[in-house]
């Protein structure tokens, strides 16, 4: 038909036989020609049809071989299946709302080219199902990333198919990050079992980092936890780690949203939860890139295999008597006005008393459960007159009974311990041991800030001896909190690409803390020593390895400390999960005189392995994920306590 109207308007416009024809005729056909000119006009504008199985612009061609279209900014129409609808208001369970659907070439419209996506998002709540095969009008955008379809100015049914096209089948690792750009878009189905890793953004944004398994371990673990630091490998390790993870999203672009979704494609409950570690087999949905990270938007459950199962307590350690280090996570009893020794700062920790009561019950429980006749607390306030941790003392005696446990009283060495507005603290059972002595307060400027940079790095830390009641043996229990890898030092050479923010400074407090050690600060005579804490390195980092090295600063030699979870747990201990990656930063050290009398040590997994959805923290949560919580140890903190059992009567 076009072109009919082509060769009339060519005809009509032949100037001689125009100028022979009547006048009337004349302006007749001139109206003609104006608006076949016009329809052509409009013709050429959109070259392709909005008839159903005519051309149309393969979705391969949009997507192209490379990260961006080729065709950017170019309108298009593609004709293809719904495969992924992720549109507002369209009533499904988890209520998705991501604005859109994602269409995908059929089968016998595919190209050959394993480099080009037959799947694209196209930007629009036009309303559509899984499985209609639609015809889309749109402009070609990159949106962060995304190559989508935006401005769309028609989208037409064409028809129910009665198979969907086929998935592409993506096995962990890839070659390189970037290969999956090749899926983005497409049905997809990872059929492997893949571990889930990483939990940090499930409250806020549905994401669950999910990760192949590794070949040494069933688990990802940090590069620094099984590899020396200045091993030429451990790169190569970070970017494995990289290449073997995907990104598990819920749908859904909001905070918070209400339900939360499992993998398994029920509703996340704390009868319907997981552990990290647990098995997602079958993850099947479309491949979508945001936020910088390629994620899967399910559009069915995965098989789900719950194969970490909670400890009900720690393992067995034997001996005598039992110590613990454990990171209570910013236990602050005031929440209304300024924090710290000096009343002026921040607060951290709960925000309210509804909040401050959810967080003592989960401590309560945990301490309560692993029954240990000292604990060294770390990430407590450091309040001038001890109310936190006077507080955590009466509050865990109403659980444990009357008089169970006690506290290691600073006041006659100023009350706080150091100046940071956090600080480590002693509990113990008086049943079971007895300080020996005063206690003693690591502070000095060389131990807070050992290399210059401006500010205290380093939290203080507490020394005390005790003597078991039962045999009168001796040791020194000592508790640290170096400082974290999250902010830098800013120094020259401090902040590591490997090791992390503040490396040096690490080393430089191991190096001064087995100075200060080696005086004999409790002035017991006793060398036997207990390092409890928070350590923020993992067990292959140069401060481990400081610390290790004992007071002559040599490894292998007589005075060298052992590190207990790495002795009796092994290579892959753990007590921390990081960006989808395990190890521990919370560590027991036994001086040479102390460890033959170590009768085993453990990491209590209560935390690490646990969802922060269940956790005390009601902020941005609705109601229904306020829910979420139980008075247990699950999730009372974000690090795993640390478990060692003594028998101080060995020889």
């Amino acid at each position: 038909m076009m072109r009919d109207w082509v060769e009339v308007k060519t005809s009509l416009t032949h100037p001689t036989l125009v100028r022979m024809a009547n006048p009337v005729r004349f302006q007749i056909r001139t109206v003609l020609v104006v608006l076949v000119l016009f329809l052509v006009a409009r013709a050429e504008a959109a070259p392709t049809s909005t008839t159903c199985g005519t051309a149309a612009t393969p979705i391969h061609d949009v997507q192209g071989a490379r990260s961006a279209s080729p065709l950017g900014g170019e309108s298009v129409t593609i004709e293809g299946v719904v495969v992924g609808d992720f549109q507002d208001g369209d009533g499904d369970l988890f209520g998705t709302n991501l604005g859109g659907f994602h269409v995908q070439e059929e089968d016998a419209d595919a190209d050959a080219d394993p480099l080009t996506s037959e799947g694209i998002y196209v930007y629009s709540n036009i309303s559509v199902s899984v499985g209609e095969r639609v015809r889309v009008t749109g402009t070609v955008t990159e949106f962060s990333g995304l190559t989508e379809l935006g401005d769309v100015a028609s989208v037409m049914m064409c028809g129910a198919t009665e198979t969907l096209p086929s998935p592409a089948i993506v096995e962990l690792p890839v070659g390189n990050v970037g290969d999956l750009e090749a899926f983005e878009g497409m049905r997809v189905v990872f059929p492997q079992g893949l571990l889930i890793s990483e939990y940090f953004d499930f409250d806020r944004f549905g994401e669950i980092v999910l990760a192949a398994p590794g070949e040494d371990t069933t688990r990802a673990f940090q590069p620094t936890a099984y590899l020396d630091f200045d091993d030429p490998s451990v790169e190569d390790a970070f970017d494995l780690a990289e290449r073997s993870r995907i990104v598990l999203d819920d749908g859904r672009g909001g905070q918070n949203e209400d339900p939360a979704r499992h993998p398994n494609g029920q509703v996340f409950t704390l009868e319907n939860s997981f552990r990290g570690g647990d098995i997602v087999t079958n993850l099947t949905g479309v491949l979508d890139y945001s936020f910088d990270l390629y994620r899967v938007q399910p559009t069915q459950g995965a098989d789900y295999l719950a194969t970490n199962l909670r400890p009900l307590e720690p393992d067995y350690v034997g001996g005598t008597l039992r110590a613990a280090g454990f990171n209570v996570l910013n236990y602050f009893e005031d929440f209304g006005g300024g924090c710290g020794p000096s009343g002026m700062e921040e607060c951290r920790g709960a925000d309210n008393a509804n909040e401050f009561t959810r967080q003592r019950d989960k401590i309560f429980a945990a301490l309560d459960t692993m029954d240990a006749h000292i604990v060294g607390l770390i990430e407590i306030e450091n309040d001038a007159d001890q109310g936190a941790l006077i507080d955590l003392v009466d509050g865990l005696n109403d659980v444990a009974g009357e008089g169970t446990y006690a506290y290691i009283d600073t006041s006659d060495q100023g009350g706080p311990v150091g100046l940071d507005v956090i600080k480590v603290a002693l509990i113990y059972q008086p049943a079971a041991v007895t300080p020996v002595g005063d206690p003693a307060i690591l502070d000095s400027l060389t131990f807070l800030d050992p290399n210059n940079t401006g500010e205290d790095r380093n939290r203080a830390a507490l020394a005390q001896t005790f003597e078991e009641n039962g045999n009168g043996g001796r040791f020194t229990v000592v508790v640290n909190h170096f400082k974290s890898k999250g902010e830098p030092c800013e120094v020259p050479g401090d902040d590591d690409p490997i090791q992390g923010n503040c490396s040096v400074t690490r080393v430089l407090a191991a190096q001064e803390l087995l100075a200060w050690l080696d005086t004999d600060p409790t002035s017991q005579g006793d060398p036997g020593y207990l390092l409890l804490g928070d350590f923020n390195a993992y067990d292959r980092e140069e401060s481990v390895f400081a610390l290790r090295a004992g007071f002559d600063g040599l490894l292998g030699t007589e005075d060298d400390f052992t590190d207990l979870l790495r002795d009796f747990v092994g290579e892959y201990a753990y007590s921390f999960a990081f960006d989808g990656l395990l190890g521990y930063l919370d560590y027991a050290f036994a001086s040479a005189s102390l460890m033959p009398q170590v009768t085993g040590a453990t990491a209590w997994h209560i935390n690490a392995d646990e969802p922060d959805l269940i956790d005390y923290d009601t902020s941005f949560k609705p109601d229904a994920q306020d829910a979420l919580y139980a008075p247990d140890p699950f999730r009372a903190s974000d690090h795993d306590p640390v478990v060692i059992g003594l028998d101080l009567g060995a020889p």
